[in-house]
């Protein structure tokens, strides 16, 4: 990833928050985007692969792309708080971020787990009527957790094969939305040897004719 990488914390209410920051190379970001990344109790970290991947297409977008360990993760402090305090703690990350970057839009994208907070971070900020520029959502977890439903332009990336959250989960969630589901032929729930296809979705659908 053609990108600069920094390390910071922020101190949050059930203690330190282990952040990172990617940056486009030698370009002012045009926006930025927070992803979240899969199960805390399940090995789930800022850098999962999927989450990398998810930063690496967005930093090729030209956004600043922040992620963030929830509590109990690496150097982040406090324990596991079933989605409550992690979608705390990444309104948090969202409130930095904004204050470094205050003029350009927002994006929220997530996998698995991650898929929860962002979409609860998401009905926040509707509520606020400060909603984010538009979602991405890769494993998404309806049947595991509640996910609410999302704006109609919402990236949903799912795996064929994803034994962890079936497929038929997500179009029972997404159908009453009329909401597209973009299937990866063969992939399991971690995109084994198919994380190519969740960076060019997201880069060729967010681009816009200019």
């Amino acid at each position: 990833m053609n990108a600069q990488t920094h390390y910071f914390s922020l101190d949050g209410v059930a203690g330190l928050i282990e952040c990172a920051l990617d940056l486009p190379a030698d370009k002012t970001p045009v926006g930025v985007a927070l992803i979240a990344h899969p199960h805390p109790l399940f090995g789930g970290t800022m850098d999962n692969k999927v989450v990398h991947t998810l930063t690496r297409s967005f930093v090729t977008l030209g956004y600043a792309a922040f992620r963030m360990n929830f509590r109990g993760v690496g150097k982040s402090g406090g324990e596991y708080d079933e989605g409550r305090g992690e979608t705390d703690d990444m309104a948090q990350l969202l409130a930095h971020a904004r204050e470094q970057y205050p003029d350009v839009p927002f994006a929220l994208a997530g996998f698995s787990f991650g898929t929860f907070v962002q979409t609860q971070l998401q009905k926040r900020l509707e509520k606020a009527q400060t909603p984010a520029e538009r979602l991405v959502l890769v494993g998404s977890a309806p049947g595991k957790w509640p996910l609410p439903t999302v704006p109609n332009d919402t990236i949903v990336i799912h795996g064929e094969l994803d034994d962890t959250i079936p497929l038929s989960n997500v179009f029972e969630w997404a159908r009453p939305q009329d909401l597209p589901v973009l299937v990866v032929p063969g992939s399991d729930h971690f995109f084994n040897r198919k994380l190519q296809h969740i960076k060019n979705h997201v880069v060729q659908m967010w681009r816009r004719p200019a």
